[in-house]
């Protein structure tokens, strides 16, 4: 089959949500999809084992045109939108094979660049970051700032005209392959102790840059590091928009993080609840299969009626920030919604295996790391409760 980007979307797709996909749409699931399979779940655990990224199948994705679906199509994108974005996430996921970097490179660093960047830029790094030739790593998290990004203390400083960084990030995903990092700085400070951020393109082998591996109990093919910035200068080319306007950027881009983590847990879900129906079809007892015990049947679909209902927040988070609208609502409901539909899949197809569900035949329990991992990053459940709390039923900040 000859794989390609769908063309760009129908006009009356900008007006109004539809539940049913368009045949282009439908089209790359499929495409996605086959891709995927090809590799499967045991090529994934191959890699999380050996602690090793998945670049083969990053390098496919990218031939196809996949990873740039959401960049603009005068940088070499698909022209489409981070929809389109969360179907290749999802699909890969479904396949077993989940690509935590789409919520990097693509979904955060491109979405800032291609919308506050300069035209140089975006010449410069859209077209390498749409074919996948480049990868980008996002630094926000500190040891001491938690999820309080007003108080990152990782600092930039003038120097001429080029900026000094200095600072500690914290769990930073595929930083020992990334080609470049996006890192969040404090710029200034203002009343209340808040500090004013502002957004740097910093080369991953930059000097005074240093990345320490952080041990992992659960395996997994991206790594995560702790990144010490000793003076790293950059050019004041490196500065995306204005200075002191990181924070606006920043949640430009934690939307599609959010959308595209909640697309990963989705599909996660997909996986393991058609591994347990099949295996309670095959696995018999008593002279019939297990699926014929409610016992069984009914939690496997419960977890397909819970993911369904994720998958329909994650359209909608989706569609919404696609049109400019504000989608912090829907990104943060389809996260929690996903995490949670997510690991319950997991936990009840572990249980429908027995045994075998914790044996590296089937595969399962491998990705319940990936499950519980969903509850805490790319934003905690509590953070997005705490979220819908204040600013979808009118409560008092608690934090």
């Amino acid at each position: 089959m000859d794989y390609c980007v769908p063309p760009v979307r129908p006009t009356w797709y900008e007006t109004r949500m539809s539940y049913v996909e368009t045949e282009e749409q439908q089209m790359l699931r499929k495409q996605v999809s086959e891709i995927g399979r090809k590799y499967g779940q045991k090529y994934y655990a191959d890699k999380c084992r050996a602690g090793e990224p998945p670049n083969e199948l990053w390098d496919e994705i990218a031939r196809h045109g996949f990873i740039g679906v959401n960049t603009p199509e005068e940088y070499g994108g698909g022209g489409l939108g981070i929809y389109e974005l969360q179907i290749v996430c999802e699909e890969l996921a479904a396949a077993g094979c989940p690509l935590l970097l789409l919520l990097v490179s693509p979904a955060i660093c491109s979405t800032v660049i291609a919308r506050f960047g300069t035209d140089a830029q975006k010449e410069q790094w859209l077209p390498k970051l749409a074919s996948g030739e480049m990868t980008m790593a996002f630094a926000i998290t500190e040891p001491d700032a938690g999820s309080n990004s007003h108080r990152i203390a990782t600092e930039g400083t003038r120097d001429g005209d080029d900026w000094l960084i200095s600072g500690t990030k914290y769990y930073i995903s595929g930083a020992d392959s990334a080609d470049a990092i996006l890192v969040v700085t404090r710029t200034g400070g203002a009343e209340g102790g808040r500090g004013r951020l502002s957004l740097f393109i910093v080369d991953g082998s930059a000097p005074g840059l240093d990345k320490a591996l952080i041990p992992m109990q659960i395996p997994g093919p991206d790594r995560q590091f702790t990144l010490f910035f000793d003076k790293v200068r950059v050019d004041s080319d490196r500065l995306i928009g204005n200075e002191g306007q990181g924070l606006s950027q920043i949640f430009v881009g934690l939307n599609p993080e959010r959308i595209l983590g909640a697309a990963l847990g989705n599909g996660v879900a997909l996986f393991a609840i058609e591994a347990a129906a099949r295996y309670a079809k095959e696995r018999e007892v008593w002279g019939k299969p297990i699926a014929t015990h409610q016992g069984i049947a009914h939690p496997m679909a419960q977890a397909k009626i819970e993911v369904e209902l994720a998958r329909l927040m994650t359209m909608k988070a989706a569609w919404l920030f696609d049109q400019g609208q504000d989608a912090g609502e829907a990104a943060n409901m389809a996260k929690y919604a996903a995490a949670e539909a997510c690991l319950s899949a997991i936990d009840n197809a572990i249980q429908v295996h027995g045994g075998n569900g914790m044996s590296e035949e089937y595969g399962i329990a491998l990705l319940w790391g990936m499950a519980r991992t969903m509850r805490i990053a790319p934003v905690s459940r509590e953070m997005i409760l705490n979220f819908v709390g204040q600013h979808s039923l009118g409560l008092p900040k608690s934090y």
